[in-house]
């Protein structure tokens, strides 16, 4: 099936960094099907392309919209152990595919769970996976994924806006597994419906900073700039999910364009969610590539957009403007702004300089 981007071509074939994607929404189509025969579990469709057509976003929708997408298939992937590993594995062979070098890759613990989470979501039976072996799982596929593919994969677990009653848990699962491969936790949802932070995400991100536990939170994607600004202020997060809207407050943009707080941008996903302008060349983005933000080009969810990260580099330079050098340094920006500790992301930064043929970061 083509993508949203059928005739846009590869643009950058150099190895790049990316921050922000879903594991949920980068799922395969085939192993869906899979996985739904496996279980007994009746799709409304027996082919891949049938079933890539029910989870795309067609057309440009509302972030609530796009989020019922993943109705269509979670219940599938949700309480099986080795569903679970093997979408993290495939995930990391995915992203080789790209050019990745290195990926960080979020998802919420508790919604791939059928035991102790309330509400047990998707529908499901209650069952014998907790978020606790779910994060377990995640990180053996995608250790594997590392060692078949020679990338660099980590994850980011998700607390989600209206079940503030998880957040303390994915806190601990943060704290418990950082030194298996989880490198931050995130607050995702629907901002459209509810766009003020619970106590139960206040107390959460405090205990991340009180543990020194890294923080990025989806923040000014369709929701006001006093989402960013709390997101900022109050969550205190070290990097911001989308955050276009942050440009409707200059006071806001021009504080953390001098903080050099990163963006997480995802061009493709932002024209499907409502998030921006359909015509990309009146995207946000374009005001943080003249303003040299610190910001890194991401795929989001690349099940329901039917896209890859290719497409999101394609489009920036068909329709904003970018070189070939400002994608090497959003790329280097990306890994100066990843979550990996210093030694390693001084190693990944050398591996971006010796791609590039720079010398050092004073080529940027």
């Amino acid at each position: 099936m083509a993508g949203h981007g059928e005739g846009i071509h590869a643009t950058f074939n150099k190895p790049k960094v990316e921050l922000h994607v879903h594991l949920d929404g980068a799922i395969r189509p085939e192993t869906i099907l899979e996985v739904a025969k496996k279980r007994g579990l009746v799709l409304p469709t027996d082919t891949a392309e049938g079933l890539a057509h029910l989870c795309m976003l067609c057309k440009p929708a509302t972030l609530t919209e796009f989020l019922c997408k993943f109705n269509h298939f979670m219940h599938v992937i949700a309480g099986d152990r080795e569903a679970i590993k093997r979408i993290a594995y495939e995930f990391v062979e995915t992203k080789a595919k790209e050019g990745v070098l290195y990926v960080e890759v979020r998802y919420s613990p508790h919604l791939l769970a059928n035991t102790k989470v309330d509400p047990i979501p998707w529908n499901q039976k209650e069952g014998h996976l907790t978020p606790d072996e779910v994060v377990n799982l995640v990180n053996q596929g995608l250790r594997e994924g590392e060692r078949a593919f020679r990338i660099k994969a980590r994850s980011i677990l998700c607390c989600i806006r209206h079940m503030p009653d998880w957040s303390m848990e994915v806190v601990e699962l943060c704290k418990k597994y950082r030194h298996s491969g989880v490198v931050a936790i995130d607050l995702a949802g629907d901002e459209s419906l509810n766009c003020e932070a619970y106590p139960g995400h206040r107390k959460a991100f405090e205990e991340a900073v009180r543990c020194g536990v890294h923080r990025t939170v989806h923040a000014g994607e369709v929701g006001p700039p006093s989402v960013v600004k709390e997101a900022v202020e109050v969550l205190d997060a070290e990097r911001i999910g989308h955050g276009y809207r942050t440009l409707e407050d200059h006071a806001l943009y021009e504080q953390l364009l001098k903080r050099n707080m990163h963006f997480e941008i995802c061009p493709v996903s932002s024209k499907f969610t409502g998030a921006c302008d359909p015509d990309f060349t009146k995207h946000p983005l374009i005001r943080f590539k003249e303003d040299k933000a610190n910001y890194s080009l991401n795929t989001d969810d690349p099940l329901i957009f039917n896209s890859t990260l290719d497409m999101d580099y394609s489009i920036t330079q068909k329709y904003m403007g970018f070189t070939e050098e400002e994608f090497k340094r959003l790329n280097i920006n990306a890994a100066n702004s990843s979550f990996l500790p210093e030694k390693e992301k001084k190693d990944l930064l050398n591996r971006l300089f010796d791609a590039y043929e720079m010398m050092d970061k004073a080529s940027i």
